[in-house]
C-alpha cells in the first residue's frame, strides 16, 4: 500500500480503475445477477400475460348483440279482417351470455332491446275504435307499435374459442312493454284519421320464440300469447295476437 493513502481512496480507486480484480469481479457478478433477475421478471410477465390471454379465450361468450327482421302476421283476427302489403317487424338489443357447462356449449342469456311492428290490415273499424263508434265499416289501416323487449333464452351451440362459425339453437320467452301505439286509417264516413292506441292496447305482451341456424343466417319465429288489444276497450272484441316469422342475426 502506498504510504499516506487512505483505505477509502484505495478502494475507490480500485473500483473506478478496476485495479482490484476481486472487487471488480464482485461488481461484475452483481451486474450479471441484476441482468438475470431482470430477464426472469420479463419472462414471467410475458408468460403470465400469455396465460391470461389463453384463459380469456377459453372463457368465451357468444351472441351478445342481436338484430331481427320479420314478417308480422296476426292470429285470431276479427271477422272481415285481412292483411295487405308487407307488415314488417324489427328488433335489436343485447344479451348477457352465461355459459353453465365446461365446454360452454350450453348457456342462459337474459336480454334487453327495442322492437317495432308495422301492421297493415283491412279491418272493421269497430275492432280498433272506441266503443262510442257504432257504424261498421271495413277500413284500410296501418298500425305502428313500439315496444321495450325483455327476453330470456336457453342456448345450445357447438362453438369453440377458435371459430365464430357454428350451429346454434336458441329458445326462450319474451316480455314486451308498450311504449307507444297509433293507427292511421282511411274511412269513407270519417275520412283519413290518425289515432293514439296506447289506452286501448295491452301494456304487456308475452310470447315464446325460437331461432336456429349456422353462422349468419338464423330463421326466427315468435308466437304471441297475449292479445294486442285490451279487452272491452274496442267497439267489438279484438283478440288478435302476434306471429312473427323472419331472420335473426347475432353479433359478438
Amino acid at each position: 500500500m502506498v504510504e499516506g493513502a487512505s483505505l477509502e481512496s484505495l478502494y475507490m480507486g480500485n473500483c473506478i480503475e478496476g485495479s482490484n480484480p476481486f472487487l471488480s469481479a464482485d461488481f461484475q457478478c452483481i451486474a450479471h445477477m441484476n441482468r438475470i433477475c431482470y430477464l426472469f421478471l420479463l419472462a414471467s410477465f410475458f408468460g403470465l400475460a400469455q396465460t391470461e390471454g389463453n384463459a380469456v379465450d377459453s372463457l368465451f361468450r357468444e351472441d351478445q348483440m342481436y338484430v331481427a327482421v320479420s314478417y308480422n302476421l296476426l292470429q285470431n283476427k276479427p271477422d272481415n279482417t285481412s292483411q295487405y302489403s308487407f307488415s314488417t317487424g324489427f328488433s335489436a338489443g343485447f344479451f348477457r351470455d352465461f355459459p353453465f357447462t365446461q365446454n360452454r356449449h350450453w348457456s342462459i342469456a337474459p336480454g334487453f332491446g327495442y322492437a317495432y311492428s308495422d301492421i297493415k290490415q283491412n279491418i272493421n273499424i269497430l275492432a280498433i275504435s272506441v266503443p262510442t263508434i257504432t257504424t261498421p265499416e271495413v277500413v284500410r289501416s296501418r298500425m305502428q307499435l313500439h315496444y321495450l323487449e325483455l327476453p330470456i333464452e336457453v342456448r345450445w351451440r357447438n362453438a369453440t374459442p377458435e371459430s365464430h362459425k357454428f350451429w346454434r339453437i336458441h329458445t326462450g320467452i319474451k316480455a314486451s312493454y308498450l311504449l307507444s301505439g297509433k293507427v292511421n286509417y282511411d274511412s269513407d264516413t270519417l275520412g283519413e284519421k290518425s289515432e293514439n292506441l296506447k289506452n286501448r292496447l295491452n301494456n304487456w305482451q308475452y310470447g315464446v320464440y325460437l331461432s336456429f341456424g349456422f353462422n349468419t343466417w338464423n330463421p326466427y319465429i315468435y308466437y304471441g300469447l297475449q292479445p294486442i288489444f285490451e279487452k272491452n276497450k274496442t267497439a267489438v272484441e279484438n283478440n288478435s295476437s302476434a306471429l312473427h316469422i323472419g331472420l335473426k342475426f347475432y353479433i359478438l
